[in-house]
């Protein structure tokens, strides 16, 4: 299995070009090989058309005289031309024997007039016309001890009827001796054949102890015979690709014979065979020659990659090491800056996070760490951050300062989340620690928290808004001042109703001069439910889009207005998850829930 780049790389730029040289050599090498059978095919018929002329010419001349000797019949003085031409016959060179024969039963012809024309003490009698009947194939002359071919005339009356016979005996290597001084005929396996396939001349390598062609069931030999008796000429290929064997064949004009040539395919295809291997050789070299080049690239390539991933593997562990070095000016190089930049940025990033998760540490650390517990009062409160730190606050103050049986509650929400946020928020936590410990009313006290705030956020337009109530649990009365906060919602279980802790006023860190008001809330009744949150709760959105909304949070807090304080807390916060699903949490999520109890 392939798994490293080098590899990789290596078999995607092999594969293409090996692909390339492979079809590029086999698409040549097949039209090559088609354009050498087709200069073969031209040039064994072109063999084949001389070799049959040759022989033909050689045939001609007697059969010339011959024809001849057949348009003297029935002429005035034919007799004397017929003797003049029968003597012409004889001085031909190949010839060796002129016969001219009469039927013994025949009488002469009439009405014609007799013509008596004697030869070697024989009289010569009349015919009407003459045609040459036959080519007989070589056979051994015993008074001359030579192969030789009889043309062989018969001499027709006017009934139709054969009256003699004109026989004229050629040498057979007479007519051959221009064949045998082609250079084809001498190393080439070629043969001349009658019509049934019979050998009339052949090359030793041809006969193989043979009498006639195809006698042996050879396809190729077969196929030749058929398209002999459909075709004067062509070429027939043997079976493979290349073919084994190829033959070409050309049929003479003036004898009942075909020239036949044989040829295996190696020698006619010998050039394309030597391309094949020295193509097959360069493709080699050049495969070789690419592998080495692959190699020296890639291979540079892959120990840089090689470099940056272990660095990366270090980077994982926590290690960030030297830089590594540039030794290209490439894409290589350029991957290898951005790993530098990436490592200090991460180097600087990973400081970052951990300053932030000591920050987030030290505002949690800020918030209550456990429940308040009063006479008569059940106290709980939540915030959950949508980073790691947060701008929502929410706080329970013991103070003497406040008097006994009473305690501060005080929640808010900074615009914005984050560092700066949380910044604001601790901000304004110790600003309100700070002055609830002196003298004053609660109004008296979120005016100096305001003016004090102003100073920080008047050149950053940072602000926050705040519920600050105190719970006088001897008392039984609420009082508070609204900062631009929501109302807190009260729900009285005794009459299932719902109401708002309201009242006027702005966000914190707005206006220094602004004068905030006190409201006070006196005689709950037990069991009385007051809930002061963030946005964050009725603002959160479902994967649809949908807002969670106050009439939600109201039936909860309806439905579990029997449990404690820290469970309505908890069945709230699950709700809320639960509604948003897999959606991001937008906005910090802050709530405190006040119980009364008898």
């Amino acid at each position: 299995m392939i798994k490293s780049l080098q590899q990789r790389l290596t078999l995607l730029l092999l594969l293409p070009v090996a692909l390339f040289l492979f079809l590029t050599g086999l698409f040549g090498f097949i039209y090559a090989r088609g354009t050498l059978l087709d200069e073969w095919r031209e040039t064994a018929i072109l063999k084949l058309q001389r070799a049959a002329h040759h022989i033909d010419m050689r045939l001609s001349r007697p059969i010339h005289r011959i024809e001849m000797f057949h348009e003297t019949a029935g002429g005035h003085g034919g007799h004397t031309v017929q003797e003049w031409i029968l003597r012409q016959l004889k001085e031909l060179e190949g010839v060796t024997e002129v016969k001219l024969r009469w039927a013994q039963n025949r009488t002469q012809p009439v009405p014609m007039p007799s013509h008596r024309l004697h030869m070697g003490g024989k009289g010569m009698m009349h015919f009407h016309r003459g045609r040459i009947s036959k080519v007989t194939p070589p056979h051994y002359d015993a008074q001359t001890g030579q192969n030789t071919v009889t043309l062989i005339s018969e001499l027709i009356d006017e009934a139709g009827g054969v009256v003699g016979r004109l026989e004229v005996a050629l040498r057979f290597d007479f007519l051959m001796q221009d064949i045998r001084k082609l250079g084809w005929w001498q190393s080439d396996m070629a043969c001349l054949v009658d019509v049934s396939g019979q050998y009339l001349a052949h090359t030793e390598a041809m006969m193989r102890g043979r009498a006639r062609l195809g006698e042996t069931y050879d396809p190729l030999e077969l196929a030749i015979l058929e398209a002999m008796k459909e075709r004067s000429f062509g070429t027939i290929f043997g079976s493979g690709h290349p073919p084994d064997r190829v033959s070409g064949f050309y049929k003479l004009k003036q004898a009942p014979w075909t020239m036949v040539l044989f040829a295996p395919g190696e020698r006619i295809l010998a050039p394309i065979v030597r391309f094949r291997l020295y193509y097959a050789i360069a493709v080699t070299l050049c495969i070789v020659l690419i592998l080495l080049l692959i190699r020296f690239v890639t291979g540079r390539m892959a120990h840089s990659i090689r470099s940056i991933s272990k660095a990366a593997k270090q980077v994982a562990k926590g290690s960030y090491g030297a830089p590594l070095p540039v030794q290209t000016q490439d894409e290589i190089g350029d991957l290898v800056r951005s790993f530098n930049t990436m490592v200090l940025q991460l180097e600087e990033r990973m400081r970052l996070k951990h300053a932030l998760d000591l920050a987030m540490e030290v505002q949690q650390n800020l918030l209550p760490q456990k429940l308040l517990k009063l006479e008569g009062v059940d106290i709980a409160g939540e915030s959950i951050y949508c980073d790691e730190t947060g701008g929502d606050y929410y706080d329970f103050l013991q103070f003497s300062e406040l008097g006994q049986g009473r305690v501060g509650i005080a929640v808010g929400d900074v615009v914005g989340h984050g560092i700066a946020a949380a910044l604001l928020m601790a901000t304004v936590r110790a600003f309100l620690r700070i002055r609830v410990t002196q003298p004053g009313s609660l109004s008296e006290m979120i005016v100096d928290v305001n003016r004090l705030l102003c100073i920080d956020t008047a050149q950053t337009g940072s602000f926050m808004t705040l519920f600050f109530m105190t719970i006088d649990s001897l008392k039984r009365d609420i009082r508070w001042v609204r900062a631009g906060h929501d109302p807190a919602i009260v729900y009285n279980p005794s009459m299932g109703s719902f109401s708002e802790l309201g009242g006027s006023g702005i966000a914190l860190g707005i206006d220094d001069s602004w004068s905030f008001q006190e409201y006070t809330h006196s005689g709950w009744s037990n069991g009385e439910i007051i809930l002061i949150g963030t946005d964050g709760i009725w603002e959160t959105q479902s994967p649809q889009g949908d807002a969670y909304g106050k009439d939600r949070l109201r039936q909860v807090i309806r439905q579990r207005s029997e449990s404690s304080s820290q469970e309505i807390v908890l069945a709230i916060t699950d709700d809320v998850a639960a509604f948003r699903q897999s959606a991001l949490q937008n906005d910090d999520i802050t709530l405190v829930v006040v119980k009364t109890e008898p």
